[in-house]
């Protein structure tokens, strides 16, 4: 038996090997703290999710008179189907004509106007709307006002989100199988065209890619179905109706999942070309040309896939579109890269024994530049999408987002051990994998001397699982003896077919025997499965991300829900209005109060002096309120007289805030009478 070196197990800390994950976690700690830095800057308005941003009549609002029209404002462009915002009455009919929603947009302002019935009655009337946003997501919303004043309505508030319930449960679960098999896909090929070639040929890393482009494909197809009924009625059997079908590919989002399926079916003739002609060729020079048109195809193919989900995500609305769109093709492509890449590390570790490591050592540099890449693009993204601290820590988007930079940091902490295995494998099997080449031809034994050797022992199992007679490792592990298939050869090829077979399976059973025992390929494999595990966590997580409502929308939203409900005066408005009626003692003032000035109910105060400026009595005072702006009005109120000069009204009701001009009439005679007017900020 040949004897071979002990291998050296991990460098000194003064090694390079050592000091490049060393100055890898202070780079990426630096690029985290980027992060958060960049998350404090402001920047312009920017949205994703369409959220609805005012409504005329307001929520809650109380009008004198039914309006003609009832109209929305959103943050951004949506999709409005002819049914898409319904009216309804105390009774839960339709108010509204029924006629598709006009576009009543004006620059930069995204509005929408429905038509309502002529002389519809006094009461609450309910908003329901449902829409697609820019970025692909549906999302939907309700709200009341009220005519003359509230009432009891029989209809209620729906609670549920659009896109929810089973098909909303089906469509996420394809997102995320999408995801999944991107991942798979693209990351397993550039993981053998770029790391192990030689695994072109492994079976298993064969049906990982495979799978991944069928999950891909499946889980395309099924969203294509699903997406008539995820945006629209919510119904499963919708999703075979043609027409809805039809509808959606005249979509954004339904043309990318077309042009995905296109892609798809060039990715096929590349895996092809990758598991068929290029794991066969044996000519070096042939294979580097081959490599290198498969890389180039492969990458077109992957970036093209990875821009359908930027053509129909978050990226392609919001701000910066034309920047956004490249980056989150990126931050695929780097997930993919860098997860995908693991799997497929982790299935040869596991699945094939022949994997050197040479192969571990190229992925880690390929992973390292992927980190490099996701740090650089997801700040872009998060500064993009977040914006604030308040939205970061203050909306579900950024707690999620939170989360995941977290498990980002988890799986850098345990990518880091792998590197420190990767660096122990290469030194110590390095040596011995040239020796292990050298002696190809040599007996069994001595090519199995040492744990070392055997990570990087050349393939000795094809793939349909048979082996040359000659790599039997019968005596060299001690069991059971085989005997010499070629003594049986000439008397029985049966029976020396089936002796090759055995030697193959001996020979394979002690390669993994030798394999499972090396310290720096277990301790490598633990750790890339613990990547992995983080991994599938990762991607639940950014599944959700893509689906959420991003913390700028929620808090400009946020931010116009609160500028519409809250009163924009703290106390009573206060205003005096001199007049002159033309007759004897026809001269005075009228000092007016409203309380508390805001939307709603208030309470009016009126106190007419007279030219000496002591209390007046006057037969009658009228007063009315008129919103020009909103073609609201005028609103009669009628006071009633307290004592002397002093009159009052309660339960004035201000459908909703804005500049009002409010007309006070006084009568001082039979005959005698005037009206001023002035405007006043209520609400």
């Amino acid at each position: 038996m040949t004897a071979t070196t002990a291998p050296h197990f991990g460098p000194t800390p003064s090694t390079p090997a050592t000091r490049r994950p060393l100055a890898a976690a202070a780079l990426l700690a630096a690029l985290v703290g980027m992060v958060f830095g960049l998350l404090l800057g402001g920047a312009g308005p920017a949205s994703a999710h369409a959220a609805l941003t005012g409504s005329d009549p307001q929520d809650g609002a109380v009008v004198a008179t039914a309006p003609k029209e009832v109209t929305l404002t959103f943050s951004e462009q949506v999709a409005l189907g002819d049914d898409s915002i319904r009216i309804l009455d105390p009774d839960g009919k339709r108010a509204d004509t029924g006629v598709a929603p006009r576009d009543l947009q004006s620059g930069s302002t995204v509005k929408y106007g429905v038509s309502l019935h002529a002389g519809l009655p006094d009461g609450t009337y309910t908003v329901a709307w449902q829409a697609v946003s820019a970025d692909s997501h549906p999302v939907s919303g309700a709200f009341t006002f009220s005519v003359g004043a509230p009432s009891k309505t029989t209809v209620a508030l729906p609670t549920d989100q659009a896109g929810g319930g089973l098909v909303g449960a089906l469509y996420g679960i394809a997102r995320y199988a999408a995801y999944a098999g991107f991942i798979l896909l693209a990351g397993g090929s550039a993981f053998v065209l770029a790391c192990w070639q030689r695994g072109a040929g492994a079976r298993p890393l064969q049906r990982l890619v495979v799978r991944g482009w069928m999950t891909l494909t499946v889980a395309t197809l099924a969203m294509l179905l699903l997406r008539s009924p995820y945006t629209g009625s919510g119904k499963l059997a919708d999703a075979f109706d043609l027409d809805g079908l039809k509808a959606v590919l005249d979509t954004k989002p339904g043309a990318a999942l077309v042009s995905r399926l296109l892609l798809l079916g060039a990715s096929a003739l590349f895996i092809a070309v990758l598991f068929g002609s290029y794991a066969k060729r044996e000519d070096e020079r042939e294979k580097r040309d081959l490599t290198f048109g498969l890389a180039i195809g492969g990458t077109v193919i992957a970036a093209g896939i990875a821009g359908t989900w930027a053509l129909a995500e978050h990226a392609s609305t919001g701000i910066q579109p034309g920047i956004a769109m490249p980056v989150d093709v990126l931050h695929l492509l780097a997930v993919a890269a860098w997860l995908g890449g693991l799997t497929a590390l982790l299935v040869a570790l596991y699945r094939t024994p022949d994997m050197d490591a040479t192969a571990v050592r190229r992925f880690s540099g390929i992973a390292f530049g992927s980190v490099i890449v996701l740090a650089a693009t997801g700040i872009y993204q998060s500064w993009r999408q977040v914006g604030t601290w308040s939205a970061l820590t203050g909306t579900g988007y950024g707690q999620l987002l939170l989360v995941k930079v977290g498990l980002v940091a988890v799986l850098i902490g345990i990518a880091w051990f792998s590197r420190r295995w990767t660096a122990r494998l290469v030194t110590g099997g390095g040596g011995a994998s040239a020796e292990v080449r050298d002696k190809e031809t040599a007996p069994a034994e001595t090519a199995l001397a040492g744990p070392a050797a055997a990570v990087t022992a050349p393939a000795e199992t094809t793939a349909a699982g048979t082996a040359p007679a000659e790599t039997s490792t019968t005596e060299a592990s001690g069991s059971a003896e085989v005997p010499d298939a070629s003594e049986a050869t000439a008397e029985d090829p049966a029976r020396a077919a089936q002796l090759a077979r055995q030697q193959a399976a001996v020979a394979t059973a002690e390669k993994k025997r030798i394999r499972d025992a090396d310290p720096e390929r277990s301790g490598l494999r633990r750790s890339v499965l613990a990547e992995v595990g983080v991994a599938v966590a990762l991607l639940a997580v950014t599944t959700v991300l893509t689906s959420t409502e991003p913390a700028r929308t929620e808090e400009e939203a946020a931010r116009a829900s609160t500028a519409a409900s809250a009163p924009a005066t703290a106390g009573p408005v206060e205003m005096k209005l001199p007049f002159d009626t033309g007759g004897q003692n026809g001269k005075g003032t009228v000092r007016m109060e409203i309380t508390p000035a805001r939307t709603g109910a208030n309470e009016l105060h009126l106190w007419v002096d007279g030219s000496d400026g002591k209390p007046m009595d006057v037969p009658e005072v009228k007063v009315a309120f008129t919103l020009e702006s909103k073609d609201i009005g005028p609103l009669p109120v009628v006071p009633a007289r307290l004592t002397e000069g002093h009159w009052s009204a309660d339960g004035v009701q201000i459908p909703m805030a804005g500049n009002w001009k409010v007309a006070v009439t006084v009568r001082t005679s039979d005959i005698d009478q005037t009206t001023i007017d002035k405007n006043m900020k209520i609400g």
